[in-house]
């Protein structure tokens, strides 16, 4: 099912969500590949732009063939994101994205992120000042609410809409929760009634039958996929052939898995060099490998693997001879 977001249409409606230290290129590359409709990058600041943050250059860089990216911002300034985002306008990115829903702590007692749920003059402020600025779609990611007493993400989508944004997405979740409990999909549906501009849902999608019961349930237009995608870049193939012929795809074998983990652990070395990239991947490995037989064992081990050689033995001894 194809998505139109402002003047780009995508591919499919499945989106990989933003997540910190998770969505680099490398990693939205091999999601691409598996057949995602858009990736999201991990969110950056838009004051770390504006003070030329070393870190910030390589969050923005996007490879050819990764299809349509959308870059995500966050602050609190209407004024910076603006300014920022013109300043970075010609970069390779389909669309911005306006991070309103992260929970983490420091994010939210600086008044960005989810805070923003709470402040809703600012938050239009912020939308509108972004829209006005740039040629290039905005959207913009929010929670359910702020806690279970303040829910406003019907509210929030309409302000949102009226502001000229091209698509809303909601994680059927409260800041208060952060990432415990279930998704609540039904504050989803509710969005979904309450604006005509496309509603990408969020929160909860593990396997593809949870992307079909989301449709199902919901109406809404897109999936965003998060930890459903850590370590299982496949869940997009296997989610689209569901979604279009109702059969489930075997999950892959170690081998595939162990061609995977050595393809995502080279494309960082290309990027980040061996320490650093050996580093990012014991997170990956540990994701990559849940499941299979030893796992618990296999994720301690990961964490004494420190170069590209090492790895390789790691996982032709450990996981491909599975």
């Amino acid at each position: 099912m194809k998505l139109k977001i402002g003047d780009v249409t995508l591919d499919n409606n499945l989106i990989l969500a933003p997540m910190a230290g998770v969505t680099d290129l490398p990693f939205r590359f091999l999601c691409r590949e598996q057949g995602c409709g858009m990736a999201v990058t991990e969110m950056v600041s838009a004051k770390a732009i504006l003070y030329k943050n070393r870190n910030t250059k390589e969050l923005l860089e996007v490879a050819d063939g990764e299809g349509p990216v959308s870059v995500q911002l966050f602050g609190s300034d209407p004024d910076i994101m603006a300014a920022m985002a013109v300043q970075i306008e010609s970069g390779p990115f389909a669309f911005f994205d306006i991070n309103m829903g992260c929970p983490v702590p420091k994010i939210v007692n600086n008044g960005e992120g989810s805070a923003l749920m709470k402040d809703m003059k600012l938050a239009e402020r912020i939308l509108t000042a972004m829209v006005k600025a740039v040629k290039k779609p905005v959207t913009v990611k929010f929670r359910k609410g702020f806690t279970e007493e303040s829910v406003n993400a019907a509210e929030f989508a309409k302000m949102a809409e009226s502001c000229g944004v091209a698509a809303v997405a909601v994680h059927g979740r409260t800041r208060e929760q952060l990432y415990s409990g279930t998704a609540d999909w039904s504050i989803i549906r509710k969005v979904k009634e309450a604006v005509s501009i496309p509603v990408i849902g969020n929160g909860d999608v593990f396997k593809p039958e949870d992307a079909r019961a989301l449709l199902d349930q919901t109406g809404c237009d897109g999936i965003m996929i998060g930890r459903g995608a850590r370590g299982n870049p496949w869940i997009f193939s296997k989610t689209l052939h569901y979604l279009e012929t109702g059969d489930l795809l075997p999950d892959p074998a170690p081998r595939e898995i162990s061609e995977m983990i050595l393809r995502h652990a080279g494309m960082q070395m290309k990027l980040k060099g061996e320490e650093i990239s050996m580093r990012e991947m014991r997170k990956h490995m540990a994701w990559y490998t849940a499941g299979l037989p030893h796992s618990a064992r296999l994720r301690n081990d990961i964490n004494q693997v420190e170069t590209m050689d090492e790895l390789k033995q790691f996982v032709a001894e450990r996981i491909g001879a599975l």
